[in-house]
């Protein structure tokens, strides 16, 4: 399974984990992603999107429909 948000676009960032020491080893930060359904009222049924904590603080403030109109808008199939 991908770890992209489908609504924000996050993915894994690389990086270095640095000791007391100072020496450097890679390792990665992944984003916080959650599998949620969220209701559509104009279509009348649920949409399965696997989002960031950040994008469902997004949809709370912006509402489903519209987060769900702009990805419509960059060509995603919903």
């Amino acid at each position: 399974m991908s770890k992209v948000c489908e609504v924000t676009g996050r993915r894994p960032a690389a990086g270095q984990r640095v000791s007391h020491a100072n020496n450097k080893t890679k390792r990665w930060f992944k984003p916080n992603l959650q599998d949620k359904r969220f209701f559509l009222p104009s279509e009348n049924r649920w949409v399965r999107l696997r989002v960031s904590a950040a994008a469902i603080k997004t949809i709370d403030k912006l509402g489903i429909e519209r987060v769900v109109a702009n990805l419509r808008k960059q060509g995603q199939k919903i």
